[in-house]
C-alpha cells in the first residue's frame, strides 16, 4: 500500500493526465464533479467484479469490464473492440483492497461446500472445478497484479495510455500507483 499515490485535490492529479479523460476520471470520483454529456465512450474501465465498488461516472463515458480481480487475461477481444470500434482514447485498470481473488487458495474448502450447497454440485466435481480454474484466475497481490497486467497491454497496445489505479474500499477514493 505503501506505493498508493492519493489524490486528494484537484492538484494531485498527474500533470501527464491533464486534457484527459483519466483526468476526468478521478474528477468524477474523488471530487463528484458534476456530469457532463457524452455521446461516446471516452474510455475502458477494467475492475473487479467486486459488490462493494462503484464508480461515480456519467452515462456513456466509459466501456466497462468487471471481472474478478479486474483480470483481463481472457477479455483481449473485448480491449480490441473498445480500441477499434469504439475509438477509446486511454484504459484505466483499478484494482481494489481486500480482493477476492488475492490469495484464493485460502478460500477453496468454502468454495466447493458453497458449490455443493448452493449450485447442486458433488464434492469432486467442485473441487475439481476450484483446481482446474483457481491457478488461472487467481492474481496474488493486487498491486503487483494490476501493475503486471498494465505491462502486458501496453504491450499489446502500444498507442494506447493504459493507467493503473487503485480503489480502496475504506474511502471509495481512487489512488494512483507508484509504477517502478
Amino acid at each position: 500500500m505503501d506505493r498508493l499515490m492519493p489524490v486528494n485535490k484537484i492538484e494531485d492529479i498527474p500533470e501527464k493526465y491533464a486534457n484527459t479523460p483519466v483526468k476526468l476520471l478521478l474528477e468524477y470520483q474523488n471530487f463528484n464533479r458534476k456530469n457532463d454529456n457524452y455521446q461516446k465512450a471516452q474510455l475502458l474501465i477494467a475492475m473487479c467484479m467486486d459488490h462493494r465498488k462503484y464508480l461515480r461516472i456519467p452515462p456513456n463515458f466509459a466501456y466497462m469490464i468487471r471481472t474478478g480481480g479486474g483480470n483481463l487475461r481472457f477479455c483481449d477481444f473485448f480491449i480490441s473492440y473498445a480500441i477499434s470500434i469504439g475509438k477509446i482514447s486511454a484504459i484505466v485498470l483499478i484494482a481494489h483492497n481486500d480482493c477476492g481473488m488475492a490469495n484464493l487458495f485460502s478460500v477453496q474448502e468454502q468454495f466447493v461446500e458453497g458449490l455443493v450447497q448452493n449450485a447442486g454440485w458433488d464434492h469432486q466435481q467442485a473441487t475439481e472445478h476450484f483446481l482446474n480454474d483457481a491457478p488461472l484466475f487467481e492474481i496474488g497481490n493486487e498491486i503487483d497484479f494490476v501493475l503486471s497486467e498494465t505491462a502486458r497491454l501496453r504491450i499489446k497496445y502500444p498507442k494506447v495510455p493504459i493507467i493503473p489505479l487503485f480503489y480502496r474500499l475504506e474511502d471509495h477514493l481512487l489512488y494512483g500507483i507508484q509504477e517502478d
